[in-house]
């Protein structure tokens, strides 16, 4: 029987380590189909089977939008209730730190709040690189999908071509095995 190590030992970390690295392999070879049908159990709590449906769908752009979406208001919420407490002289609300947080991860940054206390401005600067990653996000999702349209119809396009191409080299082919049965008709002479 393992004995009881305490919080943030040396051991319990090393098994946090292990317990990361078989959970990181084993997503990789269920993604992989190697254990499909060994383990096709659904996970057991709500998390778990959200995480592995993830892990197992191909990106989407509205799955992409809703992950940002939600990890925005929960930066916003989250930086509005940090800015109450932490530089509650400048903030005082909730709400007033929530208009604070959405103006700074949008980048408007009207500056009729700001803060002044220096754990608000660690918080602030938080705030202000996930806003300028939110930024970057959303350009990179729409740009993929403007690619993706793209590449799609030019793959089609290629496709329809490939195929008239082909169509074009059966109708030579079938026009030589007509001129050939011809010469054998000619070289054997007429049927008796």
């Amino acid at each position: 029987m393992a004995s009881w190590e305490p919080p943030g030992s040396a051991a319990t970390m090393r098994h946090d380590v292990r317990l990361a690295v078989h959970l990181t392999r084993f997503i990789a070879r269920r993604r992989s189909g190697r254990w499909r049908n060994v383990l096709s159990v659904p996970p057991w709590n709500p998390v778990e089977r959200r995480v592995a449906k993830y892990m197992n769908a191909p990106p989407t752009v509205r799955g992409a939008v809703s992950t940002i979406v939600v990890a925005t208001l929960t930066v916003v919420v989250i930086s509005g209730v940090l800015m109450r407490v932490l530089d509650h002289k400048e903030f005082g609300s909730v709400w007033l730190g929530m208009w604070w947080a959405i103006q700074t991860v949008t980048t408007v940054g009207y500056g009729d709040v700001t803060p002044k206390d220096v754990l608000g401005r660690v918080v602030a600067a938080a705030v202000m690189l996930q806003g300028i990653a939110f930024i970057a996000i959303i350009t990179a999702v729409i740009t993929s999908s403007f690619v993706a349209r793209a590449t799609r119809a030019r793959d089609a396009a290629q496709a329809e071509d490939e195929m008239t191409e082909l169509e074009r080299i059966e109708a030579g082919i079938a026009e030589l095995d007509r001129k050939l049965e011809q010469l054998a008709v000619a070289v054997r002479g007429p049927a008796s």
